[in-house]
């Protein structure tokens, strides 16, 4: 290197130097880490030569008993090493294994929080005393950053200045707490980070925050049947209403796009990745009922998963308007035949914030995996259980349990109400004949027609139906 100076050997792997770069004339050491290619440099802080040579000595004796008891030879303040996490999110963003929001959320929750935090502190010396004792430190944080946004606004009220306020949210309306799900994700990015610097040697396995977290995980925001059945109606007549040719194509492809989420439970970056060659023709089981697969890639996995044949008519009618239409094609575009990189999250939003239905009943802003967690919440509520759900959403029996654990009620309700007023045992079916081995056919063709809907069509739209 040409700034190194003076440079003298001591043993094989360690030397001393100055630096023509700097004002000073002390010495610094460089030591080849063994059985590496890596080399760790330090200041020795002197200019006197032979104490030079023993404090590089003893760098060297320190470097070696570290590897000997797997201590972290390299030091380094946790956030260059969130840097490093984060930083390396964003190149697989780019490689399309994770979206570009969850990206941006590590690189928020990194310099928002997680800086402020233990940002300047080694990364080696971090304990479990820090994490178990974040969640106390972002509440405090929270309320004195909300304290200080409403003296701030009430001061600018007083004295009139609009130029704070005007086009700003009222801090007033603030919440006065970080609920539990956003602790969550900042720490489970927080144990993340300290994964990624054991994995890099820079901690021991054993700095890895171990446990579960310490906080209840939020209920997922689905559409509730009713507010499907009010988005189904409104966006029909919302695509219609559309006043440009660009306009209607855009409402047409996402009106197709909700149904095809919600009645298949694919996560967004799978509907993304998905190309004309993994949607598969018609199928039938052994009963003769139609059904189609698709391969979705997300997450670093792929899988197969179902769906029913009017589904098929979904995406047909996406093929329809689309001009990327190959095997090699990406199933959602632009108008263009681009891939569609945000998955048309300004129109959902549209359609959403029109209808009215744009924050959840918890006071959340729905986004595209809403309609993820509509899928589970109505397959739950139809009686599949938890482990073929699983499969199919490419997730864990445990995750379902976790987030969906408020449908078990709902579907058990005749179970948890027994015995009560108006729930009171209903009388059994009457057996079937032991000389027929089943039931009349006659009479199950008068029980059907007498259930189905005038018009041959269910007027309740539901990810079950075609709609």
């Amino acid at each position: 290197m040409a700034f190194l100076i003076d440079t003298q050997e001591l043993k094989p792997g360690l030397i001393i130097f100055r630096r023509a770069d700097v004002n000073h004339h002390n010495w610094y050491c460089r030591i080849r880490v063994p059985k590496s290619d890596r080399y760790k440099t330090v200041s020795l802080k002197t200019a006197d030569i032979d104490a030079a040579r023993d404090r590089a000595y003893d760098q060297d004796a320190d470097v070696r008993f570290r590897i000997k008891h797997e201590v972290p030879i390299f030091n380094r303040p946790f956030s260059q090493a969130a840097k490093d996490y984060a930083d390396l999110q964003k190149e697989r963003v780019e490689a399309g294994e994770i979206s570009r929001k969850r990206w941006e959320l590590v690189d928020s929750t990194v310099r928002v929080n997680l800086n402020r935090y233990v940002g300047t502190t080694q990364i080696n010396l971090l304990g479990q005393d820090k994490w178990k004792s974040y969640p106390l430190w972002r509440q405090r944080t929270w309320r004195e950053e909300r304290e200080r946004r409403i003296a701030d606004w009430d001061k600018a009220v007083q004295e009139g200045n609009t130029r704070l306020t005007q086009g700003r949210k009222d801090p007033h309306n603030l919440p006065e707490h970080v609920s539990d799900a956003t602790i969550r994700t900042e720490m489970s990015i927080f144990r993340s980070i300290m994964a990624y610097a054991a994995d890099k040697k820079y901690v021991p396995e054993t700095h890895i925050f171990k446990g579960k977290l310490p906080l209840n995980k939020e209920r997922r925001d689905e559409f509730r049947p009713e507010e499907y059945r009010k988005l189904h109606t409104f966006a029909r007549g919302w695509v219609k209403k559309a006043r440009t040719a660009v306009s209607k194509w855009y409402r047409t492809v996402v009106y197709n796009f909700i149904l095809i989420m919600c009645n298949t439970g694919m996560r967004p970056p799978e509907a993304k990745n998905l190309r004309w060659r993994d949607v598969s023709s018609v199928r039938a089981d052994r009963q003769g009922r139609e059904f189609i697969i698709l391969h979705v890639r997300g997450k670093d996995k792929s899988r197969d998963l179902v769906a029913a044949k009017h589904v098929a008519d979904y995406f047909e009618r996406v093929r329809a308007i689309s001009k990327a239409t190959g095997p090699d094609d990406f199933v959602f575009t632009t108008i263009k035949g681009d891939p569609a990189q945000e998955l048309y999250s300004g129109v959902i939003e549209n359609v959403l914030t029109e209808s009215g239905l744009l924050m959840s009943s918890s006071g959340k802003r729905r986004g595209t995996y809403c309609f993820r967690h509509t899928f589970a919440t109505f397959r739950l509520m139809e009686g599949v259980d938890v482990y073929s759900l699983a499969q199919q959403m490419g997730t864990s029996v445990q995750m379902i349990e976790d987030h969906y654990g408020h449908i078990t009620p709902i579907k058990n309700a005749a179970i948890i109400l027994q015995g009560l007023p108006g729930w009171e045992p209903v009388a059994a079916a009457p057996p079937v004949p032991a000389e027929t081995g089943r039931i009349d056919a006659d009479a199950a063709k008068d029980r059907a027609a007498r259930s189905k809907p005038k018009g041959g069509r269910y007027s309740k739209p539901s990810p079950t139906r075609r709609n």
